[in-house]
């Protein structure tokens, strides 16, 4: 983990999980840097490919330097191609699946004018040691708990203690569990560039309830 530095900077924020385009315009005013929009099927966030670039669209066009990120787990080549061509696109493409170090070198060197994020889910303390594989490879890297049965979105927090001991030369995003009652803990403990929020500000999978987005944006400005 990099040092912490003094004064600590504001880390981003990405509300991820997003199915709806007014919920996503309502929270892009409130001025978190990044939007996130499942594109794992059979998943109960999942977006199909036409309302995906229809949501990206409005996006881009109204608050252009937000970072739309389309989240997939091990897509192949055709999915890919076919994402990253025409209207809607994704400015991020987040890796959630399986992807290997050399997996994330080969997209990276085929789309190089794409942001690449690799999603970690860590089960044990040792499973950071893998980051050092990873984060030349990829624009920044995302650190999530551990779940048997869901790649993400599961409110699971991963014990802060872990983190207390990482270096990475690329910048690190925190997913699991933030919301902001721990926001106050989280940052007096770690310096992640970005967090990632998603179930525990959400009535059901992929309707967030505005009042704890802007409660989480409200946490996190005030450090």
């Amino acid at each position: 983990m990099q040092p912490l530095r003094d004064p600590r900077p504001t880390p981003d924020l990405k509300i991820c999980g997003i199915t709806d385009l007014e919920q996503a315009l309502a929270i892009a005013r409130m001025g978190v840097q990044a939007i996130g929009v499942i594109g794992v099927e059979d998943t109960p966030r999942y977006v199909e490919p036409s309302q995906r670039r229809a949501l990206f669209s409005v996006l881009e066009q109204q608050h252009p330097p937000l970072h739309r990120v389309w989240v997939v787990a091990d897509p192949d080549d055709a999915a890919l191609e076919e994402a990253l061509s025409g209207a809607g696109q994704p400015s991020v493409v987040q890796l959630h699946g399986s992807e290997s170090s050399d997996r994330c070198r080969i997209l990276k060197q085929r789309y190089p004018q794409q942001q690449w994020w690799k999603a970690l889910r860590v089960r044990e303390p040792d499973d950071l040691k893998q980051l050092e594989h990873y984060d030349t490879h990829v624009d920044a890297l995302l650190l999530d708990a551990w779940s048997s049965d869901q790649l993400g979105g599961t409110g699971h927090r991963l014990p802060l203690d872990w983190l207390s001991e990482t270096e990475l030369s690329v910048p690190w995003w925190l997913a699991g569990g933030v919301s902001a009652e721990w926001v106050p803990e989280l940052l007096s403990r770690v310096n992640p560039q970005g967090l990632d929020a998603s179930s525990r500000l959400e009535e059901r999978p992929g309707w967030k309830n505005l009042d704890k987005v802007q409660a989480l944006v409200e946490a996190v400005h005030q450090g």
